[in-house]
């Protein structure tokens, strides 16, 4: 039977083989998330470990990587140190983070502990140089939007959205983006959840899969914490952590004269938005990429926007929609 040559494989083995001072005495698949970018783990002759990333050039650009990789060393935090690079090629050795992410350890008993030393990062990380970085603007809010639209309610369910539907949408959609707009603008991650932190036993949280960051809403990478696609809370527990935030961002100087009102309406609006783009790439995922495997995070992300959504005015057509459509009763049918 033949078996299909990983050629991205080979290239990378040699790579790694050129590298001075570099043993490698076997490399394994460590990862893959939901691009094109794969991750292997480089056992050494002295028994230590790295990563090595395979990015595909014609998919993937290492160069964001690079660059904030360094942004987020300069403010002290836990990223994976770049030991080589070959950016043509879409090569990268990084530090090893270990395999124990947050997903994996997180439960009623350690969450707190856990989620104070991701907050104490993040505040961190918003302090991070945001120069020349994406601006998290009305048209990338919107075009997140669309996700939502077009691969959830237009390909996944196989909705046909009348007049009215897409009316209802636009308007709340157009809430959301003036939420997150008239926030302060902050270095944001984009996906700073329990997948994306690690364990470690020096500098924990070490955080990974930030190639992607924006300077944006304040809330945002409160809410991919907090609001979880992959891990729910109860909501006592979720505002005692949104405090925590908010004392800590006050004491550092990165938030000033917010009501607690309007901070709990910029979270809960952001949460919102996040949770529709997530819906959206999940269903792309499954359908473009042949990735089934976020459809089933799909219920909970949603139950998220529902239950946020109809706590106010301008966003509760949006829950009544929903509920309109029966999009929950399809996700099980």
């Amino acid at each position: 039977m033949r078996t299909e040559v990983d050629t991205r494989l080979q290239q990378l083995e040699a790579w790694l083989t050129s590298l001075p001072g570099v043993n490698v005495t076997d490399i394994e698949p460590a990862s893959a998330d939901a691009s094109f970018r794969r991750y292997f783990r480089v056992s050494l002759g002295s028994g230590a470990t790295l990563v090595a990333m395979d990015a595909p050039p014609a998919h993937e650009d290492c160069g964001p990587f690079i660059a904030v990789t360094e942004r987020l060393e300069a403010v002290g935090l836990r990223v994976p140190h770049i030991h080589a690079a070959n950016s043509d090629a879409g090569f990268l050795l990084l530090d090893d983070l270990g395999t124990q992410a947050y997903l994996d350890k997180l439960n009623p008993e350690t969450a707190d502990e856990l989620y104070s030393a991701a907050i104490t990062a993040l505040c961190q990380l918003q302090q991070a140089d945001t120069t020349g970085l994406p601006v998290y603007d009305a048209a990338l809010l919107n075009s997140e939007l669309a996700l939502f639209t077009d691969w959830f309610l237009g390909r996944h369910l196989s909705l046909i959205l009348n007049d009215h539907h897409r009316q209802t949408l636009e308007a709340v959609y157009a809430r959301l983006i003036d939420s997150a707009l008239e926030q302060p603008s902050v270095f944001v991650h984009r996906d700073y959840h329990s997948r994306n932190l690690m364990t470690t036993e020096v500098g924990s949280p070490g955080i990974i899969d930030y190639q992607d960051a924006v300077s944006g809403p304040v809330t945002y990478d409160l809410v991919s914490l907090l609001r979880d696609c992959y891990i729910d809370w109860p909501e006592q527990r979720i505002n005692a952590w949104v405090q925590q935030f908010v004392d800590a961002a006050v004491a550092s100087g990165q938030l000033h004269h917010v009501t607690e009102e309007t901070f709990q309406r910029w979270f809960d609006l952001m949460g919102i938005q996040r949770h529709l783009k997530a819906i959206g790439i999940f269903a792309r995922l499954n359908h473009r990429d042949g990735k089934p495997g976020y459809l089933h995070d799909i219920p909970r992300t949603l139950r998220y926007v529902t239950t946020i959504a109809a706590r106010y005015s301008h966003t509760a057509p949006l829950a009544e929609l929903l509920t309109d459509l029966d999009v929950a009763s399809r996700l099980t049918a």
